[in-house]
C-alpha cells in the first residue's frame, strides 16, 4: 500500500518582484547638502580662519604665534628644549665644558653661601639718628651649621678654574701685553660699574635717614677676591713659567705666616700675607692641570684626602675654627685672612674636581644641563658683583613693613633658616633684573 501524496496548489509567483540578489556595493542614496548653511568653524580641525592671527582667541592662534606667557605647560617644555639645543649647537666644539661647569658651580656657592648666612639686621638709630643695621651670621648663633660652609665656601674652586682657563688662552696670542690688558678690562669693569651705580644709591639712602655705610661695606666685601684674582691674572705670564711644585711653595708660607700669628705670638698684620699666597695654591694647581701635569687618578685622590685629612686635623687638634667663612666678631677667620685650613681644604675641592671632570664633561653633553652653565658663565662677574646688591635691596626695600621672619631678625633660631630660604627666590628675581641691566659691561668690546 503506498502512501497517499499529499496534493499542494501550485506555488504562484511572488506578487512583489525583487531583483536578484548580485555581488557589489550597496547603493544607497546621495546626501543632500544642509540647508543649514554654517560658516566653518575655527576650532574645528582642518578649518580656516580668515580673520587675522591678532584678532583671534589666544586658544584658536597657531602655537607658534600665542605669546610665551600664555602658551600651554607642554609648549613651555617645548620652547625650553628648543632654546637648550640652539645654546648647545652655537657652542664651540674646542669650549672645556666640564671647566664651565665647575666655574658656574663656584659662583653658585659663593652667591647662596652670601645669602644663607649673612642677615642684615634693624639697629635702630645710629650716629646722627640715622637709622642703621647691624651684619649677623646664623654660623655665630648655631654653630652646628658649620658644614654648611664647607659646601658653600667655592673659593678656591674659582681661583682653580681660573687658572686653568688663564694658562689655556695665553697659548694662544702673541702679543702678551694685549693680553693682559683684555683681561683686566674684562674683570674690572663690572667691578667700576657697580660702584658708580652705588653712588646715587648711597645718596638716596642718606636723604632717606638711613647710615648708607654698613651697607656699602657688604657691597665691597666681596671685591677683594676681585683685587687678588686680577693681581694673580696679571702675573699669569710669569707664573706660567714656574715648574709644578710652586703651589707648593705657596702653600708652604701660608703655614710659616700661620706658625707666626698662633704660634710665636706675631703682629696680626703679617697674616694678610696669607692672602695672595693663599689663593696662589689653586690658581698655580690650574696653571699646572693646563699643562696636562695633574691628569693622574693618584694625584686626584692624593689632593682629596690629603687636603681633607690635614683641615680635620687642624679643626681638631690646632685651634683652627670649623666654619670655613669669616663671621662677625670672631677672633679667628678661616677666610679673613685665609688660614692654613683654607688651603687645605681648597685642596680637597681641587682633588675632588680632577676626579669628577670625566663626569661632569659627558653630563654637559646634555642641552638641557648646559644651557644654564652656558647662561651663567656669560656673565659670571656681573653676578658675582651684584649678588649682595640684590639681597640689601630687597631688604631695605621690605622694612617698612615690619620686621620680616628670615629677612630682618636676628638668625638665633633654627627657624631662621627656612624663613630665609623663602626669600632666595626674591633675591633671585632683583639679582636676575641687575645681570640683565649690566651685563653688557662684561662684554669684550
Amino acid at each position: 500500500m503506498t502512501a497517499d501524496p499529499v496534493l499542494r496548489p501550485p506555488m504562484t509567483a511572488d506578487p512583489v518582484a525583487r531583483p536578484p540578489m548580485t555581488a557589489g556595493p550597496v547603493l544607497r542614496p546621495p546626501v543632500t547638502a544642509d540647508p543649514v548653511l554654517r560658516p566653518p568653524s575655527p576650532s574645528r580641525p582642518g578649518a580656516s580662519d580668515e580673520r587675522p592671527t591678532h584678532e583671534r582667541p589666544v586658544h584658536e592662534r597657531p602655537a607658534r604665534e600665542r605669546p610665551l606667557r600664555e602658551r600651554p605647560p607642554y609648549e613651555w617644555r617645548g620652547t625650553l628644549r628648543t632654546l637648550a639645543r640652539r645654546v648647545d649647537a652655537a657652542t664651540p666644539e674646542h669650549r672645556d665644558r666640564a671647566v664651565d661647569a665647575l666655574r658656574a658651580f663656584a659662583i653658585l656657592g659663593v652667591v647662596l653661601g652670601h645669602w644663607l648666612v649673612t642677615a642684615l639686621v634693624p639697629a635702630g638709630s645710629g650716629d646722627g639718628g640715622r637709622a642703621t643695621w647691624n651684619v649677623r651670621s646664623p654660623l655665630s648663633f648655631m654653630p652646628w651649621l658649620a658644614p654648611v660652609s664647607w659646601v658653600l665656601q667655592t673659593l678656591a674652586l674659582f681661583f682653580f678654574v681660573g687658572g686653568y682657563s688663564a694658562a689655556r688662552s695665553l697659548r694662544r696670542p702673541a702679543n702678551v701685553g694685549g693680553w693682559v690688558r683684555a683681561r683686566m678690562v674684562r674683570l674690572c669693569r663690572p667691578a667700576a660699574v657697580l660702584v658708580a651705580a652705588w653712588a646715587p644709591i648711597t645718596l638716596v639712602l642718606m636723604a632717606a635717614g638711613v647710615d648708607p655705610m654698613p651697607l656699602v661695606r657688604l657691597m665691597l666685601s666681596p671685591l677683594w677676591f676681585l683685587c687678588v684674582f686680577a693681581g694673580l691674572t696679571a702675573l699669569t705670564p710669569l707664573l706660567a713659567r714656574c715648574g709644578p711644585y710652586a703651589a707648593a711653595v705657596a702653600a708652604a708660607l701660608v703655614a710659616c705666616v700661620d706658625l707666626v700669628r698662633f704660634g710665636l705670638d706675631g703682629p696680626a698684620w703679617v697674616g694678610w700675607l696669607n692672602v695672595p699666597a693663599a689663593w696662589a695654591v689653586p690658581y698655580l694647581l690650574g696653571i699646572a692641570w693646563a699643562k696636562g701635569r695633574l691628569g693622574s687618578r693618584r694625584t686626584a685622590l692624593a689632593l682629596l684626602v690629603g687636603g681633607a685629612a690635614a683641615a680635620i686635623v687642624l679643626v681638631a687638634f690646632a685651634g683652627y675654627p670649623a666654619t670655613m667663612v669669616g663671621l662677625p666678631g670672631a677672633r679667628v677667620s678661616n677666610l679673613s685672612p685665609p688660614t692654613t685650613v683654607a688651603v687645605a681644604f681648597g685642596l680637597a675641592q681641587v682633588g675632588a674636581a680632577l676626579l669628577l671632570r670625566d663626569r661632569l664633561a659627558r653630563w654637559m653633553r646634555r642641552p638641557f644641563a648646559w644651557a644654564p652653565v652656558a647662561l651663567a658663565n656669560l656673565s659670571a662677574m656681573t653676578v658675582f658683583c651684584w649678588h649682595q646688591t640684590a639681597f640689601m635691596l630687597v631688604t631695605v626695600a621690605t622694612r617698612p613693613f615690619g620686621r620680616l621672619p628670615g629677612l630682618h631678625d636676628v638668625p638665633d633660631h633654627w627657624s631662621w633658616i627656612p624663613a630665609r630660604m623663602a626669600w632666595l627666590p626674591a633675591f633671585a628675581l632683583v639679582l636676575a633684573g641687575c645681570r640683565a641691566a649690566f651685563r653688557r659691561f662684561e662684554r669684550n668690546r
